[in-house]
C-alpha cells in the first residue's frame, strides 16, 4: 500500500470517529516525531500492539479486502504477570462491501457492535475439529440477549446500536451493506492477539508493503521508533 493512502484512511478514520461522537485517547494522535520522543514509559503500547492498524490482508486491493483497525486497550496472555488485563478494546472501520477474511478465534471472544455509520452483514460458520469450515452444522449465537439458531452461512445485519457475540471457533467475514455507507464497529473482547489466534480460512498476510511516497501522518503500530 502507499503511504499517502494509508495516510488518507487514518484520516478519514479519524473524521467518522469524531463524526459519531467518540474522542480517541492522546497516544492515537501523536506524530512520527512525537514518538520519537517516547521511551519505556510507553511500554505497554508497544508490547501490546496499541494503535492504527490499516491492512490490505496482502491482496494489494484494500477497497475490495482491508480493515482499518484503531486498538485502544488490551492486555498480554504471553506476559500476563506483567499485563494481567483480561480485555481488550478496539474500533473497527467496515467500508461499504470491503470484506474483513473468513476466520476465527480459538481463545478470543468478542462482542461485536455497530457504533455507526451504515450496516454491517457478516457471514458465519462453525468451524470443524481439523479447522475447515463446517458447512452443514447450525450456527449458535447470541444478539443483544437474545439466542440465534442459524444454518451454516448465515448473513447477520447489524444496525446502529446492535451487536453480537462471537464465540471461540466461530468463522466469521465481514463488510459493510452497499448502498448505506462505511461501518464504525465496536469491539469488546477477551486479549487480542494477532500474531497466535488469527485462523483464517485462507492465508492472507498481516501487515501491508508499504510503498513511502509521503510521509507517515500517523505511525501504525508495528512502526514505533522505540519498540
Amino acid at each position: 500500500m502507499k503511504r499517502s493512502r494509508i495516510n488518507q484512511i487514518i484520516r478519514e478514520t479519524e473524521a467518522l470517529l469524531a463524526k459519531e461522537g467518540f474522542v480517541l485517547p492522546p497516544f492515537l494522535t501523536w506524530t512520527p516525531e512525537e514518538w520519537a520522543t517516547k521511551g519505556e514509559e510507553c511500554r505497554e503500547i508497544y508490547d501490546n500492539e496499541l494503535g492504527w492498524d490499516v491492512t490490505d490482508f496482502g491482496c494489494g486491493d484494500f477497497d475490495k479486502i482491508g480493515l482499518t483497525a484503531v486498538t485502544i486497550r488490551n492486555g498480554n496472555q504471553k506476559m500476563a504477570d506483567k499485563y494481567p488485563k483480561p480485555y481488550a478494546e478496539k474500533y473497527l472501520v467496515a467500508r461499504e462491501n470491503q470484506l474483513t477474511p473468513m476466520h476465527y478465534h480459538a481463545y478470543k471472544m468478542e462482542d461485536i457492535i455497530n457504533r455507526g455509520g451504515g450496516i454491517l452483514c457478516m457471514r458465519l460458520y462453525n468451524a470443524a475439529k481439523d479447522g475447515s469450515l463446517d458447512e452443514t452444522s447450525d450456527v449458535v449465537v447470541v444478539s443483544d440477549g437474545v439466542k440465534l439458531t442459524l444454518p451454516a452461512g448465515s448473513v447477520v445485519e447489524l444496525k446502529k446500536g446492535e451487536s453480537i457475540t462471537y464465540t471461540q471457533r466461530l468463522y466469521h467475514e465481514f463488510w459493510g451493506k452497499e448502498g448505506y455507507g462505511d461501518v464504525l464497529v465496536g469491539e469488546v473482547s477477551m486479549c487480542n492477539d494477532d500474531s497466535a489466534d488469527n485462523f483464517f480460512l485462507t492465508a492472507p498476510g498481516r501487515f501491508p508493503a508499504i510503498d513511502e511516497d509521503e510521509a507517515p501522518y500517523r505511525l501504525l503500530c508495528n512502526e514505533y521508533p522505540n519498540k
